[in-house]
């Protein structure tokens, strides 16, 4: 299996050489734009700033080297590579839009076309063409003005190559995010530039062919990732935008998918805008999520039940959101977690209860971390995982989920005073015979929630498998943590008797967490992983630690704002769903 991929893996770097080659030769005409492009993507002026001021930073990676060419310098890893190549730091350079950027920009751009342009280099591969071809017709303006003609044509020359390169590789390109920026970029060159009109065509097709195959009911990707959805969604958008600024109409089940999406982010938005922070995705850059559902202009509600396997509970100012599915398998498992009902609170602006994010930008070790359900707002037993990883470095080069849950029922719905969420997952049932079920309880002012851990052995079987596990402890108990991972920003403080913790968040709010007293509690140290930042940050995590002694075992905590009265420690277990059947 290992050597077929790498077979293949092989093969399509060869092609990608091949035709990026062949554009490299081409005697392509300098060619012009249709109409003038308008910049639709939206960079950081912070990011700009540091770029000239000779700081590059990129996937976890700074550089520090003032006045240097930013091709010059060694790139530390293959990520590296990819986010100069794709060109997105052109968005940043153009949101500080002064001189000294517009001058950093068009250096960096035309010394790229003096190396790369006869089709060598680590930028041919059909995604980051594609990436950079929205950039630079984005940009075009901003990059073009004060400009002489030979410079002007050497732009437009490389701008028809990678078109000629992209129509003939795009199919190279993995399917979901990679395949949506390749075909995304070929039908904006096949747009903007002259002559250029007929490579859009059967681009147009193919991705409406992506978006029936990739986007599903729910509005979801195959990966899960809440940040990789966003960038699909938002290129769907630029490319039914294109489409309507040349005349024509995006087909439709390109519109459909842009109207599944769009309810799904609503879903999958905190109170403070951020995205959760699930399968290998982030909080997405500062207005990105309000601004690409603005520019939809859908307005359809949030849906029901799931939305990409997660569930939602919003009331007041306080969210809390749900991975209430199993992790992503096969192909898509390659930066999937093992985070099978963890939960994230936001109160208003500022978040509370995290996942610890992933690690992939810190290196395999913190990537691997990351995934494991330790790193997750959630139960983890006796240093296990509800999902199991594959090798990070094996000879396929890749990590995926080998085993994960296959049974998560779930019920969403409403008490007396409130919203609940219930759930469940078999992943601990294969080693411990034991099943995992969550209830959360959110009062409708949104000031208060209430939850409900427990350990499950279900029927026979599962129990013979639980006393094995038990008796490897020599009676001593199957030990698990419930772990409640802190935004950075909060300062959290355990009460004198380690009853409860004090949470003050930058907003002024007190939250305080109880438990029934079974556990031990205690505040041990953690880490919030976030891309674009050298290290990991500091942070505090909630711990409450036991030992199942039997068939059945209960926790129970809760969450509240410290001005109102705590919500009570309830008995939540009366009316659990049925966890022996999926619905």
């Amino acid at each position: 299996m290992s050597e077929n991929r790498s077979l293949a893996a092989r093969k399509v770097h060869f092609l990608n050489r091949w035709h990026a080659a062949r554009a490299g030769r081409m005697r392509a005409r300098a060619v012009g734009f249709v109409s003038s492009p308008e910049p639709r993507t939206i960079g950081s002026f912070a990011r700009g700033r540091q770029l000239l001021a000779g700081n590059f930073l990129f996937a976890g990676h700074l550089l520090e080297h003032q006045d240097s060419d930013l091709w010059d310098l060694p790139a530390p890893n293959a990520d590296y590579e990819q986010e100069i190549h794709g060109f997105a730091w052109l968005d940043d350079l153009a949101a500080v839009g002064d001189l000294p950027a517009r001058a950093a920009a068009q250096r960096w751009l035309w010394n790229w076309i003096e190396r790369y342009r006869r089709g060598r280099g680590p930028g041919w591969t059909p995604d980051l063409t594609g990436r950079r071809l929205i950039r630079w017709i984005n940009h075009a303006l901003f990059m073009l003005r004060g400009n002489d003609a030979p410079d002007s044509d050497a732009f437009y020359r490389s701008l028809h190559q990678q078109t000629y390169f992209l129509s003939r590789r795009w199919q190279g390109a993995a399917s979901g995010l990679p395949r949506f920026e390749a075909l995304t970029g070929l039908i904006y060159a096949g747009l903007s530039l002259e002559g250029m009109e007929g490579m859009a065509v059967p681009a147009v097709k193919a991705l409406a062919k992506e978006c029936r195959t990739q986007i599903d009911d729910q509005g979801g990707l195959p990966t899960r990732n809440p940040e990789e959805l966003l960038e699909v969604f938002t290129l769907l958008t630029w490319a039914a935008a294109a489409l309507s600024d040349a005349g024509q109409a995006a087909p439709p089940e390109h519109l459909e998918a842009i109207e599944r999406i769009a309810p799904t982010l609503r879903t999958l938005r905190h109170s403070d805008g951020g995205l959760a922070r699930f399968h290998g995705g982030g909080r997405g850059q500062e207005g990105w999520l309000d601004h690409a559902l603005a520019q939809a202009r859908v307005k359809r509600r949030q849906p029901d039940g799931l939305s990409m396997g997660f569930a939602r509970l919003s009331a007041g100012r306080t969210s809390v959101i749900v991975d209430a599915s199993k992790p992503p398998t096969g192909r898509a498992s390659y930066n999937a977690h093992a985070s099978t009902l963890a939960v994230e609170l936001t109160s208003g602006r500022r978040p509370l209860v995290v996942n610890c994010g992933s690690g992939r930008s810190f290196g395999p070790d913190w990537r691997r971390a990351g995934r494991a359900t330790p790193s997750h707002s959630t139960l983890s037993l006796d240093g296990y995982s509800s999902a199991r990883l594959g090798n990070a470095e094996g000879s396929t080069g890749r990590a995926e989920l080998i085993e994960a849950p296959t049974k998560v029922p779930i019920e969403i719905g409403h008490v007396s005073d409130g919203l609940r969420f219930q759930g469940g997952h078999d992943g601990f049932v294969a080693t411990h015979g034991l099943t995992h079920a969550r209830t959360l309880e959110m009062t409708f002012d949104g000031r208060a929630m209430a939850g409900e851990d427990m350990l499950l052995a279900l029927d026979d079987a599962e129990k013979r498998r639980f006393d094995l596990a038990l008796d490897a402890t020599k009676l001593q108990g199957i030990a698990f943590d419930i772990r409640f991972h802190l935004h950075p920003e909060v300062d959290a403080t355990l009460d004198l008797g380690g009853a409860a913790v004090s949470m003050a968040l930058k907003s002024g709010e007190i939250w305080v967490f109880r438990h029934d007293g079974a556990q031990n509690l205690t505040l041990q140290p953690s880490v919030y992983l976030e891309t674009g930042r050298l290290k990991p940050r500091g942070a505090n995590q909630i711990v409450l630690s036991g030992k199942a002694m039997s068939y059945a075992t209960r926790v129970r905590w809760s969450l509240s704002k410290a001005q109102e009265t705590a919500v009570g420690i309830r008995d939540l277990s009366q009316d659990a769903p049925d966890l022996t059947d999926e619905p």
